[in-house]
Order: C-alpha cells, then structure tokens, then sequence
C-alpha cells in the first residue's frame, strides 16, 4: 500500500490524545500507509508570550508576530512541541523525525500581503516537497512546524491550518485529516445531535450564519476551509478521542465529517 495523508493538529490536542492514538498511527505506519503531520501550538505560545511579558495580538485571527514574537514562536513550535510529539509518536512504537519549515527549505514563504499590521507573518510560496518523500522513504513520519524562510534566510510564523494545505498540496496529497476534541460538524434535527458526514463550504457559511455552527467550532470549520487549496479536495475533521480514528479516517472514510468544496 502507497497512501499517503497530512494530518493537521493543534500542539495541545496532540498532547492530549490518547495512547491509543499512537499505536493507531504505528499499525497505519507498519501497514505501508505514509502519514506527514503538521502542527500548531497557540496556547503554549500564549503561555509562554505571558510569562515572558510579552503581550500577545491578533489581527484576523493571525498573530501580529513581531522579531520578539517571533523568537518565542520558532523556540516553542520548533523545539519544544515538536519534539514532543516526536517522543510521543516513537513512544508508541512509530518511528519520526522534527522538521520545521526552514530545514532544507522545507516551508518558502514571503511576507503576508499585510505584514506592515501583522509583522513577521508569512504566506507559502514553495514547499520542498524532496525533503519530506526522503524522510517517508526512510520509513519516518515527518512532523512539520509551521516556520517558513525566505531567500535571504529571514524566518516566518506560518498559520498551521495554511502551512497544512499547503504540504498537503505540494505533496499531490487529495485528503487532509484534522485532528481536533470534537467528532465533526454537528446538525440538530428532530432534537437530535448528528455528526454530518459530508458538508459544502457553502453549507458551513449558511450554518455559520443561522448560528448553527458558533463559537469554538467556527475556526475549525474555517481553518478546514483553508485547508482545501491546491490538490486538496477534501478535509476530514475528526476527534482524536475515537478509537482507530486515523485507519477509520483513512482506510474506511466512515468516521467524522468530510468538507468538499461543492
């Protein structure tokens, strides 16, 4: 078997799932399957930004990531998250290797349209998409954070969700799983809470708007919908929490919702 699938995770949703998870991940690696997971990590940063006294903005729900900012983010997203989802990857008998965007290139971004209000933000130009086959070759799962570099060697905070997309895409990768604390996008109908199997882009705006979707689901509906870019035709979101999530995810399609385009 040959398939391949990006997974996107939250730092702290991947420090929260479960054992069981991991070995999901190891049985799907040792099946032939390849994974390639891209991660956040927004409330370690917070913490960290608070501790250090540094204040925290967002503009459009990006973080306005000056070079102090984006010090605290690089060390908490490339080193400290990311490895310990590696540790707890391999603790679960998979085998991976960290990457963040600027090792070998991996992630090319420039400046955001509006970096004068956002700072250091940037937008993929390029994934090197070498880089990850030679780790999946090697029998690895990589596990990217989202810092991007440009030709002169500046660094960048790259949204996740984007980040994921994009890898996704340059990989020629159709399906992109996101891993998130709720079984998928939910429909109340006859006073009965429903997981939707397959929802439009322009059915989630509706709910959206009539409030069917509000509060905490509405960025991960729209960090899904940003995900769909390229070769992305579809993005799953799925709970973590659910027993063989990722082989129902990937192997069945019978678990969590599939956002489509149309």
């Amino acid at each position: 078997m040959n398939k391949r699938f990006v997974m996107k995770c939250g730092g702290s949703t991947l420090a929260a799932l479960p054992d069981s998870f991991f070995e999901d991940l190891r049985k799907l690696q040792q099946s032939g399957v390849r994974p390639v997971i891209v991660h956040g990590g927004g409330p370690a940063i917070n913490e960290t930004l608070a501790s250090l006294g540094i204040e925290s903005s967002f503009v459009n729900g990006l973080r306005v990531t000056t070079k102090e900012v984006l010090g605290v983010v690089e060390m908490v997203l490339a080193g400290r998250i990311n490895k310990e989802i590696v540790r707890k990857i391999q603790a679960g008998g998979a085998q991976a290797i960290g990457l963040s965007g600027v090792d070998g290139r991996l992630i090319e971004a420039k400046p955001a349209a509006n970096a004068d209000e956002i700072g250091y933000v940037g937008e993929v130009t390029n994934v090197n998409a070498a880089v990850i086959e030679g780790v999946m070759a090697m029998d690895y799962i990589p596990v990217i954070a989202p810092i991007g570099i440009d030709g002169q060697g500046q660094s960048y905070n790259i949204n996740a969700d984007t980040a994921a997309g994009a890898v996704a895409s340059f990989l020629g990768v159709e399906q992109m799983i996101v891993v998130t604390d709720v079984p998928g996008i939910m429909k109340t109908a006859d006073g009965v809470k429903r997981v939707l199997p397959v929802v439009t882009v322009a059915e989630i705006e509706a709910m959206i708007e009539s409030g069917e979707i509000y509060g905490g689901m509405i960025p991960k509906v729209r960090a899904a919908i940003q995900c769909i870019q390229g070769k992305v035709r579809e993005v799953v979101i799925v709970s973590g929490e659910e027993p063989g999530v990722l082989s129902r995810a990937v192997l069945e399609g019978d678990i969590g919702t599939r956002v489509v385009l149309g």
